[in-house]
């Protein structure tokens, strides 16, 4: 049965870690900045012609939008490992709470913290001048973020909860980010692409996660908005499913 006191303190929890690090927040918008300066202004001209006129920085920030929820959510597994390391995972496993209400508490305090993560990201986009969004697509913007930060939280917890080792989880995982973030159209329309390297990003949920903040955010989209929200959805379900089976039978030591 879920606890819904249990998931409130997990999620209250990571917030707090979330609001002491400061180094962590300041750390995790250092890469998309970086990449909206120079791929936006440094590239912006010579890109922006491959679009059909389209100013490649109003594309280009959904894209860093995106790519600062997945690393942000994927990465928020690795608290799994780091409580094993020192002793709390084993603290909370004996807990007279479910498992499953353990992983819904984690999956909220990760995605919380991830969307804000986006959110900081669009506002620095917005001073820059790289974004303008009304009210309504900041809205659906958050619907999105929120789907993808589930469905890489759940991805994350498959893998920690298989791993025992922190460098090589870190190792793992930019071994599958980096592929998913580059095929997800993120940097550059997926219509550029091979014929059989835009098949295979087809498969890749940050695709549809990322088209659907560009539709939502410059209304231009590859596909309806609806499917976006619809196959994100299927997604982050499957993704919750398998973490928490997989969280459900490992060990906390």
């Amino acid at each position: 049965m879920v606890n819904l006191n249990a998931i409130y303190v997990m999620w209250l929890r990571e917030m707090k870690k979330y609001v002491r690090a400061k180094s962590r927040i300041i750390g995790t918008l250092i890469i998309p900045l970086l990449f909206l300066v120079f791929l936006g202004v440094g590239l912006g001209d010579l890109i922006g012609g491959g679009l059909g006129g389209m100013d490649y920085r109003s594309f280009l920030v959904p894209g860093i939008v995106g790519m600062s929820m997945i690393f942000s959510s994927t990465f928020s597994g690795i608290s799994v490992l780091w409580d094993r390391q020192f002793g709390f995972l084993k603290e909370i496993m004996v807990a007279p709470v479910s498992r499953v209400t353990i992983v819904l508490g984690r999956i909220a305090g990760g995605s919380t913290t991830s969307i804000i993560q986006g959110i900081l990201v669009l506002i620095i986009s917005l001073a820059l001048g790289f974004a303008s969004v009304s009210a309504l697509s900041f809205v659906i913007s958050i619907v999105f973020m929120i789907l993808i930060s589930m469905t890489f939280i759940g991805f994350g917890l498959v893998l920690a909860s298989k791993m025992r080792d922190m460098q090589g989880f870190g190792f793992i995982m930019n071994l599958i980010i980096f592929p998913l973030f580059f095929l997800s159209g993120a940097l550059f329309p997926i219509q550029n692409m091979p014929g059989w390297l835009a098949a295979v990003s087809y498969i890749d949920p940050l695709t549809y996660g990322v088209d659907g903040l560009r539709g939502a955010m410059i209304g231009i989209s590859m596909f309806p908005l609806l499917l976006d929200v619809a196959v994100l959805m299927g997604f982050s379900a499957v993704m919750i499913i398998l973490g928490s089976y997989f969280f459900n039978k490992s060990d906390a030591v």
